[in-house]
């Protein structure tokens, strides 16, 4: 796939930032966020490219990339960044895009990442045994992984019943979609 010389409209690039709220076109590509990065190494794309892939329009590439998926969240990238470009937020954003846009690449990663949050909103943190159990239900691989499920259950990885936190409804309302637009600017 060739990708062109001259960024495209803007408008791809300007949605990223609108959504993630994250000035993604200040990053002059000092490669700080690939190289602190600790899964780089099984990324399709390095976040620094991931980056010019943003601005330079290329919105099926980033949104059917890998990377995305892959990365951790660890905030690494961000706190590196010199220019306080939050990128795993953006990672983040970039996600739900992939998701609305039904551009996800990866077989089970949205339902995965769909059980995973709904773990999060129920508990306040990850169960992992709920988790696995609604994954499983759900993509029908019942015996994938089931020796390392078995390991982790044996190390104690794994607990029977969930910890639960203080400030779950918080946690809750974090992770609810924001508003639409027409509703926030009724309620002002």
């Amino acid at each position: 796939m060739t990708m062109p010389l001259r960024p495209d409209d803007g408008s791809f690039l300007a949605e990223v930032e609108r959504l993630s709220e994250v000035p993604v076109s200040a990053c002059f590509h000092c490669q700080k966020c690939a190289n602190g990065c600790p899964v780089a190494y099984a990324m399709d794309i390095a976040p620094t490219v991931l980056i010019r892939l943003m601005q330079l329009g290329q919105r099926a590439r980033v949104l059917q990339s890998e990377t995305i998926w892959v990365c951790a969240s660890c905030i690494t990238c961000s706190t590196r960044c010199p220019n306080d470009i939050d990128l795993a937020h953006v990672m983040d954003t970039l996600r739900r895009m992939s998701i609305r846009e039904g551009s996800v690449s990866l077989p089970h990663v949205r339902t995965f990442h769909e059980a995973f949050l709904n773990a999060i909103r129920t508990h306040g943190r990850v169960h992992e045994l709920e988790l696995v159990t609604r994954y499983k239900l759900k993509t029908m691989t019942f015996f994938e992984d089931m020796k390392l499920g078995q390991e982790m259950l044996l190390r104690g990885r794994m607990r029977f019943l969930p910890e639960r936190i203080k400030g779950r409804k918080e946690v809750r309302d974090m992770l609810s979609p924001p508003p639409a637009r027409s509703e926030t600017k009724s309620a002002l």
